[in-house]
């Protein structure tokens, strides 16, 4: 039987609940509704006092959860979407972020984040915000790209002992499927390279991780042999996996779906300037979101963020290079 992409997040936190009494879920609607998007159903029931309805007050949610977690417990927060962690933006980024530095005291805290487009979902439900938190020492930014890892890297995320952004995509809730999950957690903050290759060096997350693989498809067909690397977590960001990959290939695209200001892939590009120049065959290239709000109607949506077919024109004007 298959398991979707929300159902391993929802399976990894059952059994963070099972083995870790410390655990806790605290968030809007998350009890007896089961989130709104479904990811703690039934969880209150079989964790009484354990997931926890918290008031509309995301800055109150994130400052319990801190508060909590320097008392000793392991809170997992959901924002009900991402864009609404802005809210809660000066305890995350002024507060969890700087308590072990200011006072020697560990915040082990998840924040969950609904992330990314959706059809319609219009500019206050559709946001990746990865960059704006991987921006911040003390925070861990995690963004899973598959069944596996979203199961994984959660257990991983609930036993650290900083706080840790998890950034789970939306559009890859109900439509992505792994035949069963990973029997541990996964050790966070390396790469994986999702396919070898030998043209150009293709590095994605998140939802985009499924746009590069079948740009690197098509690109297949003629005679281009692709190399995907999936970070996985964006802070810390593995480097060391971008580098040698580059090496092997000379060239690199970076494609992510925030937008490009100060994000992601600007990051990538940046390192691997300034640490693997040499390497390089050709002027490294990025592609994101256009830089506008996000739009609504489905048509526009559909053009706004990269797609297989816009990564794999960017990846022949690299190739010709």
């Amino acid at each position: 039987m298959s398991v979707t992409y929300l159902e391993a997040i929802r399976s990894a936190q059952e059994r963070a609940l099972e083995t870790d009494p410390r655990v806790f879920i605290y968030g809007q609607d998350v009890g007896v509704f089961g989130g709104a998007f479904k990811a703690t159903k039934n969880l209150a029931a079989a964790f009484p006092g354990r997931v926890m309805d918290a008031p509309i007050s995301e800055d109150a949610i994130v400052g319990m959860a801190i508060g909590a977690a320097i008392e000793g417990a392991r809170p997992i927060v959901e924002m009900q979407f991402a864009d609404f962690s802005t809210v809660g933006f000066n305890q995350i980024v002024n507060q969890a972020a700087t308590l072990y530095f200011r006072t020697g005291v560990s915040c082990p805290m998840v924040v969950r984040l609904p992330s990314g487009g959706t059809v319609g979902g219009g500019p206050f439900h559709s946001q990746s915000l990865e960059a704006i938190y991987a921006h911040y020492p003390g925070l861990i930014v995690m963004t899973p790209a598959t069944v596996e890892d979203a199961y994984s890297m959660l257990l991983e995320a609930v036993t650290l002992d900083d706080p840790v952004i998890f950034c789970e995509h939306k559009l890859l809730y109900y439509h992505l499927k792994a035949d069963k999950l990973p029997d541990s957690a996964m050790p966070s903050g390396k790469a994986r390279v999702a396919r070898m290759g030998r043209d150009v060096t293709l590095v994605t997350y998140s939802a985009m991780l499924h746009e590069a693989l079948q740009a690197a498809d098509e690109l297949i067909e003629e005679g281009w042999q692709i190399e995907v690397i999936d970070l996985r977590t964006v802070k810390p960001l593995d480097t060391d996996t971008i580098l040698a990959s580059v090496a092997r290939t000379g060239r690199l695209l970076a494609v992510g779906e925030a937008w490009p200001w100060g994000g992601v892939t600007a990051e990538v590009v940046a390192r691997v300037t300034s640490e693997g120049f040499g390497l390089l065959d050709a002027a490294p290239m990025r592609l994101n979101a256009k830089d506008t709000p996000i739009p609504y109607h489905p048509d526009l949506w559909a053009t706004f963020r990269p797609t297989a077919e816009t990564i794999a024109a960017r990846l022949r004007q690299l190739l010709t290079q």
